[in-house]
């Protein structure tokens, strides 16, 4: 029979692993809410956001960033310390990137305080968690992709090629809406975990290892609303 100390332990050895039960529960909730608020706004028609569609476009930019990381488990090493803050760099054109801080400073990926840098050097994005690369530099995909390779980086593009040249994730526009491409061998060659969720939400997922074709196609996402 359990002595009393034992006894007493066990209701705190309980409620410690219900707390970090509910912080990850949490983080999920809230990462795809978050993502759900996103992609209702997918669903209003072009013409009724084409007055302010530039800002519209950076924020939405934004937004996605700083919610994928909800859906994305990386290795603990990448990390320096438990304190240390989740980095978004930017490659090339940083004409959101006003934005993108605004957008950063309300959001803490993974409990971690979100942090945007502007790369100026490629060798400086090593450092990084998520890096997007901009269009402007669509001629270096190659040599901006080779930095990462190895480093357990999600990349990030928006040009229909940066999938193929070997990024993981790419902003898709089509009928008026922006939406999202994954590589998914590229994500897991560099050690990263995308949820299920994030992949149903996809336009397309490529080289999808489950898919007896190699890749899956999932759709519009707006279709995956409701």
């Amino acid at each position: 029979m359990p002595c009393g100390s034992e006894i007493k332990r066990r209701p705190a050895m309980g409620r410690e692993a219900l707390g970090r039960g509910r912080e990850t529960f949490q983080r999920h909730r809230v990462g795809a809410v978050h993502l759900a608020l996103i992609l209702i706004w997918l669903l209003v028609p072009g013409p009724a956001r084409a007055q302010n569609s530039i800002a519209a476009e950076y924020r939405l930019k934004a937004s996605f960033l700083t919610t994928f990381p909800s859906f994305i488990d990386w290795p603990a090493k990448v990390f320096p310390s438990a304190q240390a803050p989740f980095l978004v760099c930017v490659l090339g054109d940083f004409r959101f990137g006003t934005t993108l801080a605004e957008v950063a400073r309300t959001t803490s990926p993974q409990g971690r305080r979100a942090e945007v840098r502007w790369v100026r050097r490629d060798e400086e994005a090593r450092n990084c968690q998520i890096l997007f690369v901009s269009e402007s530099e669509v001629n270096r995909y190659p040599q901006v992709l080779r930095i990462a390779q190895g480093q357990s980086i999600l990349t990030v593009g928006e040009t229909s090629d940066f999938l193929s040249a070997g990024g993981m994730l790419s902003f898709v526009f089509q009928n008026g809406s922006l939406q999202f491409e994954i590589n998914l061998a590229a994500a897991n060659a560099a050690h990263l975990r995308v949820s299920s969720r994030l992949l149903a939400l996809a336009r397309r997922v490529l080289n999808n290892p489950e898919s007896p074709v190699g890749y899956d196609t999932a759709g519009n996402a707006s279709r995956k609303v409701g």
